[in-house]
């Protein structure tokens, strides 16, 4: 096998292995299927809805799409997979890849939907399953502690892991490329959508998430979901969060430009928003706590708002009057790997929860940074009217420049979001690594 991600898959799959393996006898479960889950079918039809596979399938196999399939793990025995591979002349039967996975694990293809009762002792079932299964198997559904195990298990980053993700990124940055040539040639956002998927070679329902491409207005629209089909008429600006998957594992990268009718303004904020990101990003390491990271962007924040006169008074004013966060409502990031939002981000190791502080309840990561981590750092700025109203009729009002702020809305916003995974020391950061 040529692959030259096959011999880092095969140590994480040796890791992945050990891991298991203590994690099951610690709890006393003497054997756990996972299940890849299913496509579901639209109310009144035969066409399904958009699928991906289980994150914990993925975590052994990498496959995204790969339905009706399941894993069975016990300690000490090579784990088997049930490939789920049925004859059929209305689709495509999958095909195992040439990878590393489907030597190290035992696969048995089937053309089943629910695999042959395991011999094991106690046996657990996790998944999109339903009790009629788990009973079928005698096993118990999705419990809470081995969930909380497994996924804790999913934290830290394998150097197999840490390489796809790195590809992912590189693919993705082809596409951001592509979009922005087609958005200074004057495309509509559909243009772009399809100029980004044809250069990151991805077709729409292989994306990790659906791809934001906003130009103007649209760019404060935190998760705008359209593709505008008509040429705008005028281009302030692009935002474009967009990613890619590799072997199940994500890229979520964002890049906010000026276009062609942008006002020196907006150009410098966007300047100065890279150099926030960029500060704030160097700031990962291990031991740092994501909550004041987070706490230290709205600092940041407030500087910039200042400095370019969009608000008036103090930072610290700028920060207990609600303005910063007016002007960015979401969290700085969250964790990332074979889900986009990855799991156990509000988790602690010893599985108590870690909820978002009152006052910033998008947050998704509210732990302390540790080595092997993979985070995003996203900060924005955005002109969203529904945030922004309440204050100019409050007392807030007077520390806001609405002139200016009238002033930028065409823009509608910046964001900006690399990729970055905490190495034992500091961090690397796997998008600036490739742009």
């Amino acid at each position: 096998m040529s692959d030259r991600f096959a011999a880092l898959q095969r140590e994480h799959l040796g890791n992945l292995q050990r891991f298991y393996d203590k994690t099951l006898e610690t709890l006393g479960y003497d054997g756990v299927m996972i299940y890849s889950g299913s496509p579901a079918l639209h109310f009144g039809d035969d066409q399904h809805a958009s699928f991906c596979s289980y994150g914990h399938f993925q975590h052994w196999t990498g496959q995204a799409t790969l339905a009706h399939s399941w894993l069975f793990i016990q300690p000490g025995q090579r784990p088997v997979c049930y490939f789920h591979a049925p004859d059929d002349f209305w689709h495509l039967p999958p095909r195992l890849p040439d990878q590393a996975w489907t030597t190290q694990l035992e696969v048995v293809t089937t053309r089943e939907v629910v695999p042959p009762v395991p011999k094991a002792g106690r046996l657990a079932v996790v998944g999109d399953v339903g009790e009629a299964i788990a009973q079928r198997l005698g096993a118990e559904c999705n419990p809470s502690a081995l969930l909380a195990a497994l996924d804790e298990g999913r934290v830290r980053k394998s150097d197999f892991e840490v390489a796809c993700m790195g590809e992912a990124n590189r693919m993705a940055l082809r596409g951001h490329r592509a979009a922005r040539e087609a958005f200074l040639a004057g495309g509509s956002e559909l243009d772009l959508q399809l100029a980004y998927l044809q250069a990151s070679r991805q077709r729409e329902s292989e994306l990790p998430y659906g791809n934001i491409i906003g130009i103007g207005r649209h760019a404060a629209v935190l998760h705008y979901q359209h593709y505008a089909a008509d040429e705008p008429t005028s281009r302030h600006s692009l935002l474009v969060d967009a990613g890619c998957r590799h072997r199940g594992y994500c890229a979520d990268i964002t890049r906010t430009w000026p276009g062609p009718d942008a006002t020196s303004l907006f150009t410098d904020l966007i300047a100065g928003m890279h150099a926030l990101q960029q500060r704030l990003a160097a700031a990962v390491a291990p031991g740092v706590d994501f909550v004041d990271l987070h706490e230290e962007m709205h600092r940041l924040l407030g500087a910039l708002l200042v400095e370019s006169g969009l608000v008036r008074g103090s930072v610290e004013a700028a920060i207990e009057a609600g303005i910063t966060r007016a002007f960015c409502p979401h969290g700085l990031g969250h964790l990332i790997g074979v889900q986009v939002h990855d799991v156990a981000g509000r988790t602690a190791a010893d599985g108590s929860p870690l909820p978002p502080p009152p006052q910033h309840p998008a947050l998704r990561l509210t732990r302390e940074l540790e080595p092997g981590m993979a985070v995003t750092i996203e900060p924005g700025l955005y002109l969203i009217p529904m945030l922004l109203s309440p204050l100019e009729s409050g007392p807030a009002g007077r520390l806001v420049d609405w002139g200016l702020v009238d002033h930028l809305a065409p823009h509608g916003g910046i964001r900006i979001e690399d990729n970055i995974v905490v190495t034992p020391d500091s961090a690397r950061n796997l998008t600036a690594e490739i742009e």
